[in-house]
């Protein structure tokens, strides 16, 4: 029954969580594609809604094969060409590697944290590619990327509380290498026609440089974001129930059975005593 909801719900998910942000600021010439044939949104978008996607299905046996379905379905109905080879082969890696891993954070939220990582640092960063000229992007850009570190921080501590804040500093890592990755992979995207070793020059480039405005500027951001997360912690927590007590090993058996056989005596009904009657004394 689970499967009746969850599949056609993870279709919608793929697609909104990956591509549907594309066409916010309008398709190139007017088009209708459901997936654009662009490297970069191949790579970000797959993997987004393929961790989506898996987070609804929760079972990596059924999410794995519905994803590449839906990808290989959606690249169909688009009308791109199936002789480029390399942007179909990318969509499907990208949107089963994210279907896997979100699969896997269905039952654990640490894991689920870690996959999330560049879906959110993804679309963080989306405001400053269209408010390029806007005053107050930086504190929009900063907002966003404060917002995106605690809800990953709050979702690592999901299941197991406090537990999980031993993840809180690789999960921070891993969602400003994140940026990098974005940064890499539209370089990259912006390179085609270009030759290998310069675009992987250039890409590599990209991903270094990416961290030091991320951690020159936006840092008290991010001092935020942890700071927000310890009481978002911390009041979940206090809202779940008390555990349940622990089970009584005995509870199934009666009080006989705890009971040595020397002191089965005490379950024995005494016989009922004669009182002899009184006797006067004799004078």
């Amino acid at each position: 029954m689970r499967y009746l909801w969850s599949i056609p719900s993870a279709v919608i998910a793929w697609f909104v969580a990956g591509f549907s942000a594309t066409y916010l600021k309008g398709l190139p010439g007017g088009t209708t594609l459901f997936v654009p044939p662009r490297i970069d949104l191949l790579v970000l978008g797959g993997f987004a809604g393929g961790v989506l996607a898996g987070l609804l299905i929760a079972r990596v046996r059924a999410a794995v094969p519905v994803v590449l379905i839906v990808a290989g379905g959606m690249w169909w109905l688009t009308g791109n060409s199936w002789s480029d080879r390399s942007l179909v082969i990318t969509l499907l890696v990208a949107s089963a590697v994210g279907a896997f891993f979100g699969a896997l954070g269905s039952r654990s939220s640490v894991v689920a944290a870690f996959a999330l990582a560049l879906p959110v640092a993804w679309y963080a960063m989306r405001p400053a590619e269209q408010l390029t000229e806007w005053r107050w992007v930086w504190q929009l850009n900063g907002l966003l990327i404060a917002a995106g570190l605690a809800v990953l921080l709050y979702a690592a501590c999901w299941r197991r509380g406090w537990r999980s804040a031993s993840f809180w500093l690789p999960l921070t890592a891993l969602y400003l290498a994140s940026f990098g990755v974005v940064d890499a992979v539209q370089v990259i995207s912006n390179s085609s026609g270009k030759p290998m070793d310069a675009v992987g020059d250039a890409a590599t480039e990209a991903f270094f440089q990416s961290f030091e405005p991320l951690l020159r500027g936006y840092w008290p951001w991010l001092v935020v974001a942890v700071l927000l997360a310890i009481p978002m912690v911390a009041l979940k927590l206090r809202a779940l129930p008390p555990p349940p007590p622990p089970p009584d090993a005995y509870a199934h058996k009666s009080n006989d059975a705890v009971l040595s056989d020397d002191l089965d005596w005490i379950d024995q009904e005494e016989p009922r005593r004669r009182l002899l009657p009184r006797r006067d004394p004799v004078i």
